[in-house]
């Protein structure tokens, strides 16, 4: 009896404290719950403010793509407008035509190369490259070739970029054109003065079309020995291959006008040269 009454009374007393033990576990488990949840708004909340600035980054940076190009369009096309001016030189306009040509280019600079440095600049341009490259690779084409008629000399990227930090904000990183799109602007250069020598042989200019050749020669010479150490880039390829073909369809003009002479000098502007006499027919661009 005594045993049982003992008995009682600790099952007593076990379900008077019980309560108490009860109410303490709802509460620490309602306030860790609590915690969770208020743990989970926070990252949440950080994270949608996270996803909408990136958001709202991508469309600010698709909204600069459009814009870089528009302006590259207009780069582009103007640059060959003053290549088209260039190829206009003959004996009697050679002056006249030049003093235009360098006209044209400062508008292309100051007008529409401005509006490109304008969107580029102080950002990470590098993304917007192949937005913007072709119209720099046409401009640095145009540049090149418009002093070359003038000086002979090839016009090098230092001097092309120090062209255009006038136009950007000294405050903010300017754009700067890299190596690689000015080499391929130089590429295209060469394709342009193999038409300006042909052009200048058919006009009984040889002299000028033999400096010429000269000159794409050297630009070769020095590329090859320059793009094997680049990185692997299929543009720069294809253009060295271009390049030598505009070399080869130059030197067999020249050749041909030293072997023929005159008779040469008034077929050689005709679209369809053949060179059987070296036995090698005309190289297609």
């Amino acid at each position: 009896m005594f045993l049982c009454s003992s008995a009682f009374h600790r099952l007593s007393s076990m379900a008077t404290k019980s309560p108490r033990i009860l109410h303490q576990l709802s509460e620490t488990s309602i306030l860790s719950s609590a915690k969770k949840q208020m743990t989970m708004t926070m990252t949440d909340s950080a994270m949608k403010d996270d996803f909408q600035k990136y958001a709202d980054y991508l469309n600010q940076l698709n909204e600069k793509r459009e814009r870089v190009v528009k302006a590259s369009r207009d780069v582009t096309n103007n640059s060959k407008k003053v290549i088209f001016q260039v190829h206009r030189i003959s004996k009697q306009n050679k002056e006249e035509v030049l003093e235009k040509a360098e006209k044209d280019l400062a508008s292309v600079t100051d007008q529409y190369m401005a509006k490109l440095v304008k969107e580029l600049q102080g950002t990470d341009f590098w993304k917007l490259r192949r937005a913007y490259s072709p119209a720099v690779q046409e401009y640095v084409e145009a540049a090149t070739l418009c002093n070359f008629c003038k000086s002979g000399s090839l016009l090098n990227l230092s001097e092309i970029n120090t062209s255009l930090l006038p136009l950007s904000d000294p405050s903010l990183e300017p754009l700067q054109i890299n190596v690689l799109d000015y080499l391929l602007g130089v590429g295209d250069l060469t394709g342009e003065l193999m038409r300006l020598a042909i052009g200048r042989i058919s006009d009984g200019e040889v002299e000028y079309a033999e400096r010429i050749c000269r000159f794409v020669r050297d630009i070769y010479r020095e590329l090859t020995l320059l793009v094997p150490h680049m990185d692997d880039n299929s543009e720069m390829k294809k253009k060295m291959e271009t390049m030598l073909q505009s070399v080869v369809k130059i030197e067999n003009a020249c050749f041909s006008v030293h072997v023929r002479g005159s008779e040469y000098s008034h077929s050689v502007g005709s679209s369809n040269l053949n060179y059987p006499f070296l036995s090698m027919g005309d190289v297609e661009l």
